[in-house]
């Protein structure tokens, strides 16, 4: 998950915050142009005590790993994570590692920085399966967010789930139905992004599969058995939108949400069926 939005609105938080009611474990990483790769994977050191060479973990190897300000981190460092977010495993000296159950990646960027920061590739950015926009709350939720700061103790949250429950949720997630005529719609969504006007690098297979896999997880979360197609819609979005390469300087901003809106209008949604 990519967490992108402006300074202080709670993203390092919510990460950390969501590591621990899902009771697992939990690594924060800041980038920084310094940061090596072998700083987030680990590295292979000579123990003199029994002569011979050994493997420290980095801290890669955990549950939930926050990358912090991950556009602040160099190319070569960003892609130490590629394989990790990709295969759930690490390679290091011809040797390769597996990631604990469950392992996901999320890092949050500033994009309003220009000075020191280093955009994230097409390929990395490809393999979030979610980019996601906090905002700003509600002004009394504002109000009620400083009484708790500046006027309370913190909290200490407490798990909800076990690391075993989550790995099970997984599991029910993926028995989630989704019918032909869905799953077609959902492919023929994403090739339309390819051939739309205005964007150069269209949605790609593995942005099909993560629209699929998340539209599972909204029915899931709704406590539905099949994906609908409003589940896709909602999904699209937050799927989609940060892989579109466009054309440049098109609608500035808001150029990614109107060929996501072009593409809904333009593509025919199935007809729902009771799934049995």
């Amino acid at each position: 998950m990519l967490l992108q939005d402006v300074p202080g609105t709670g993203k390092t938080r919510l990460a950390a915050s969501l590591a621990k009611v899902f009771g697992l474990a939990f690594c924060r990483v800041q980038g920084t142009p310094d940061l090596l790769p072998a700083d987030v994977v680990g590295a292979t050191v000579f123990n003199p005590g029994d002569n011979r060479f050994m493997f420290h973990r980095g801290p890669i190897f955990t549950n939930v790993l926050l990358m912090d300000e991950i556009n602040r981190a160099t190319p070569r460092t960003q892609s130490a994570l590629l394989e990790a977010m990709a295969e759930r495993q690490v390679s290091a000296d011809g040797t390769t590692y597996s990631l604990p159950k469950p392992f996901f990646v999320i890092a949050t960027a500033n994009p309003i920085e220009s000075q020191g920061v280093f955009p994230l590739p097409e390929a990395q950015l490809d393999r979030f399966l979610v980019q996601l926009n906090l905002g700003y709350i509600e002004a009394e939720e504002e109000v009620e967010m400083v009484r708790r700061v500046v006027f309370t103790e913190d909290e200490e949250l407490s798990p909800v789930l076990a690391e075993q429950d989550v790995v099970k949720a997984q599991k029910e997630v993926r028995q989630i139905i989704v019918s032909d005529d869905v799953l077609r719609y959902i492919v023929q969504l994403g090739r339309a992004t390819r051939t739309h006007d205005q964007v150069q690098l269209g949605a790609s297979p593995r942005a099909i599969v993560a629209l699929t896999q998340y539209a599972q997880a909204l029915a899931y979360l709704a406590q539905r058995k099949f994906v609908t197609p409003d589940d896709v819609k909602r999904a699209f979005y937050p799927a989609m939108a940060h892989r579109l390469h466009l054309n440049i300087d098109w609608m500035g901003e808001d150029g990614a949400k109107r060929v996501i809106e072009d593409v809904l209008q333009g593509v025919p949604v199935p007809n729902e069926r009771a799934e049995v």
